[in-house]
């Protein structure tokens, strides 16, 4: 049978501009994924993802695709939280996001919150190929529920590679129907905003960040490579922004 449900793809290309900034060959959008450049830092070009109609639906297929050639700085963001929504026919809804970063390319991707709404079942994976010389921000929050509201069916799943080589792969799987003791004392413990920040920087081979507590319901994980996982719990959006802004200032200035 045909899939059904919504699929879309945006693509983004940036490259260094040779004077000193970043230029964007590609920005294409479709359907809910419209894309627009606005004002970036210094070298840096910034591209927001905006929401054109509500999406995902249940059975709908949403890709983001970005690489950033040698020596391309560029920044992700969305303009609003992304709702998970239930679709008519019961089907999972996918989101997938891929990022490519060549030699001494800087991407950051900060997205606002996603949040799984009652009825809804989302399957998100985030892919990442690093170059060894390249630098990554990344931060992902999910909320279970709006307010008040059971959340949906929620998966989610990062993988990274720098060099061609495993650096991060971790899936995580919340709501109805997933593993007994998600949201158990070893699980979220009734928490409902959950969230990491993920920083590679080659200038963490020299000076790696140690392992400690970060706030009540957060820990910092240095990996097998010049990164940090940072990962928190919160009772909601707020405060979980709150931890992984403070996070950010720590170890990405």
């Amino acid at each position: 049978m045909p899939a059904s449900g919504l699929r879309a793809t945006a693509r983004i290309r940036a490259v260094a501009d040779g004077r000193g900034g970043t230029a964007l060959p590609l920005l294409a959008g479709e359907g809910p994924l419209a894309l627009r450049r606005t004002r970036g830092a210094g070298a840096e070009a910034r591209v927001v993802l905006v929401g054109a109609m509500s999406a995902p639906l249940g059975g709908d297929h949403l890709t983001v695709e970005a690489a950033a050639g040698p020596g391309a700085r560029l920044a992700l963001a969305s303009a609003a939280a992304t709702l998970a929504l239930p679709g008519r026919g019961g089907e999972p809804a996918r989101y997938d996001v891929r990022l490519t970063l060549e030699d001494g390319a800087s991407v950051r991707w900060l997205p606002e919150p996603l949040v799984s709404v009652r009825g809804s079942e989302l399957r998100v994976h985030t892919r990442v190929e690093l170059a060894p010389t390249a630098r990554l921000l990344l931060r992902e929050e999910q909320v279970l529920g709006r307010s008040g509201e059971a959340p949906g069916l929620l998966s989610s799943r990062l993988t990274v590679t720098r060099g061609g080589r495993p650096l991060l792969d971790q899936e995580l799987t919340c709501g109805p129907g997933a593993p007994g003791g998600w949201d158990g004392p070893a699980g979220l413990a009734g928490h409902r905003a959950l969230g990491q920040l993920l920083v590679v920087d080659p200038a963490f081979a020299g000076d790696p960040p140690a392992a400690r507590v970060l706030g009540e319901c957060a820990v910092v994980t240095p990996l097998a490579g010049p990164a940090v996982l940072v990962t928190a719990l919160a009772p909601d959006a707020l405060r979980l922004r709150e931890v992984l802004d403070e996070a950010c200032r720590t170890f990405h200035g």
